[in-house]
């Protein structure tokens, strides 16, 4: 029997000064805030009372940061998928906002391009692929019980989109999906069904800065 609920937790507030665009450059880790949304999702999850048999998570620091308090929880060891990680950005390690943000320097201009690709990174074809594979192994590796995976925002974005059966294209500014957010989904027959949203650290949100995708 397949595992009966996918959660994807999306990652806490990550320390970031300089409010560049971190992307998947090392050494971005979460803030102290960012562990406080952490242990809040974790405790989300506790909460639910359901049995949790597998922890995956990215393999960047800050995903594998906000599973510690999950594993700790249950007592798991995570699990690092390549697949769950935050897509590729050419935008990395630039400001976005601002007098000197990238996004006014003509020189970025032609990065912009085709927003519906989008041009300035990795397909959203491929992040839902890659994505629902990775889920479908998931669901596939235990015998009973839950997986949780931390991951990102655009990559569970994506997920919740294709799942919906909506286009992959959209305004970046309307995702669903803050910090330490849980978006849960169950596979039925031989596909996903999104079953539950929330959001564990909304309480802190207001408190956070969250400037590290496109």
């Amino acid at each position: 029997m397949p595992a009966e609920q996918i959660h994807l937790v999306r990652h806490g507030e990550v320390f970031n000064p300089q409010g560049v665009l971190y992307g998947r450059l090392p050494g971005f880790g979460l803030s102290d805030l960012g562990r406080s949304m952490a242990e809040a999702a974790a405790r989300d999850l506790v909460a639910r009372k359901r049995p949790v048999a597998r922890l995956i998570a990215s393999p960047l620091q800050r995903t594998q940061q906000s599973a510690e308090p999950i594993a700790a929880a249950f007592g798991l060891e995570p699990d690092l998928d390549e697949r769950v990680i935050e897509p590729t950005n050419r935008f990395e390690g630039k400001r976005m906002s601002g007098a000197q943000g990238a996004l006014r320097d003509p020189r970025n201009w032609l990065l912009l391009v085709n927003p519906w690709e989008p041009s300035w990174g990795e397909p959203f074809r491929s992040i839902a692929d890659r994505m629902l594979d990775a889920m479908t192994d998931a669901a596939g590796s235990v015998d009973s019980g839950d997986v949780v995976v931390v991951s990102h925002q655009l990559p569970i974005w994506m997920t919740h989109r294709r799942v919906a059966g909506r286009a992959l294209a959209h305004d970046p500014r309307r995702r669903r999906c803050t910090l330490s957010s849980i978006t849960t989904f169950e596979r039925r027959g031989d596909r996903f069904v999104e079953v539950s949203y929330r959001e564990p650290a909304a309480g802190l949100q207001s408190l956070a800065t969250d400037v590290g995708a496109v």
